[in-house]
């Protein structure tokens, strides 16, 4: 009689920063955010002092926040929108697990999951289109540190970065021409290519999200094939007395306006709507752009669930090597001055 071999299981594990469920989720949730020695480079209890004294802080400001979105983060449904999608597109043979890094799912309710499924091999999957010591290295620090405490020990592959993957690429510059029409019909445009900022020193040690970042914006103006379009690249959501990287999307939003041009902000290092396009990009830049005479103010949606991403990471997850090194999605590596990559040797 001839026997047949089971398929093998392969989870797919997302990352994500995770959002306060609830108004009492926002002070831990800070909390957890600034101890994360990635975030705060302070040995303890340094860090933990000061994150308890930081999210004690912010705590009320914060709430308001997240008051103008239902009292809650929404990034957890949206990440499980593109969990199953994900899920459909794989098909037999996969299950897509969501670990968040600062509030639940954390990572060790996934890793007993992934357990307890039987998973043959695992996927580690960011929702981090470009590479950072404080986000995507954070979350593999904390899987491995979780996968180690229940025993989970089955061949394991992680996805790096993967900042101009085609099918990334396909859906933001496919958001973005579908409103270019009405920024246009304004007056001129200038598109703002918003990320997420970090502190210069970050960047300075190796870091290499800012080039990456950089990378993901050519990739699309590539793509969008309009060479009369004005563009810049900015950053947002600075916090504390350090120098960050720029410019500040504040600025350029303030500058552009006066200018009367006509604005689009893309939010290139973002896959998911949460606080810092809801509130930061779409009620206090929007104001900030309209206070100073902008001609129109307009907001591209992050990726989400759109078909051509999904497809991207589907292929990032089915051509992932199972050798316990990290591998990069994007079409070239960082190089040797970039030390801090996940690929790097």
């Amino acid at each position: 009689m001839t026997q047949t071999t089971a398929p093998q299981k392969t989870a797919v594990v997302l990352f994500n920063l995770g959002g306060p469920d609830s108004p009492q989720a926002v002070q831990p949730f800070l909390f957890n955010l600034f101890n994360d020695p990635a975030i705060i480079r302070l040995p303890n209890p340094f860090r933990w002092l000061l994150a308890k004294l930081i999210s004690t802080r912010r705590a009320p400001v914060a709430a308001e926040i997240y008051a103008k979105m239902g009292g809650r983060s929404p990034i957890l449904p949206q990440t499980e929108a593109q969990a199953a999608a994900l899920q459909a597109t794989l098909g037999d043979g996969f299950r897509v697990f969501i670990a968040m890094r600062y509030w639940h799912p954390f990572g060790d309710e996934t890793a007993r999951q992934v357990k307890a499924w039987g998973a043959d091999r695992i996927v580690l999957l960011p929702l981090y289109p470009q590479f950072s010591t404080t986000t995507t290295a954070s979350s593999f620090t904390d899987w491995h540190r979780a996968a180690g405490r229940v025993g989970l020990a089955a061949p394991t592959a992680a996805i790096g970065c993967y900042n101009d993957e085609p099918g990334f690429v396909a859906a933001q510059t496919a958001l973005l021409r579908d409103r270019l029409p009405a920024a246009e019909a304004k007056g001129r445009v200038r598109i703002l290519f918003s990320a997420h900022g970090l502190p210069k020193k970050i960047v300075t040690d190796g870091d290499p999200y800012q080039q990456q970042v950089e990378r993901s914006v050519a990739a699309i103006l590539q793509q969008l094939g309009r060479a009369d379009l004005d563009s810049r690249i900015c950053y947002q959501s600075r916090v504390g007395p350090l120098e960050w990287i720029g410019p500040a999307t504040d600025a350029e939003i303030t500058r552009a306006a006066q200018e009367t041009r006509s604005i689009v902000v893309v939010p290139v290092a973002f896959v998911s709507e949460h606080s810092e396009t809801l509130v930061e990009l779409d009620i206090e830049y929007a104001e900030l752009a309209h206070h100073n005479g902008a001609a129109s103010y307009i907001r591209v949606p992050t990726v989400g669930a759109q078909p051509a991403f999904i497809e991207g990471l589907a292929r990032l997850v089915r051509g992932a090597g199972f050798d316990g090194q990290t591998r990069c999605g994007s079409s070239q590596p960082c190089g040797p001055a970039w030390r801090r990559c996940a690929c790097a040797a």
